[in-house]
């Protein structure tokens, strides 16, 4: 996969740590202890939606086409 900017809402959580979630990438919600942490695992998840779209007949979302 070919790098892309997508976007990233990331909010702290009451219980501590952040959640990030996009408005490009349907289905992407990333739980880390700290930004940096949930904007990298939001950057795994990412790939991994892109990789399964294919499998599962689903369109790639245009952000990440």
């Amino acid at each position: 996969m070919d790098e892309a900017t997508i976007r990233l809402h990331v909010e702290p959580l009451d219980e501590g740590g952040y959640l990030a979630t996009s408005p490009d990438v349907p289905g992407l919600v990333a739980e880390g202890r700290s930004v940096v942490e949930a904007v990298e695992i939001a950057q795994g998840l990412a790939r991994k939606i892109v990789e399964s779209c294919p499998d599962n007949g689903d369109p790639v979302p245009p952000a990440l086409a």
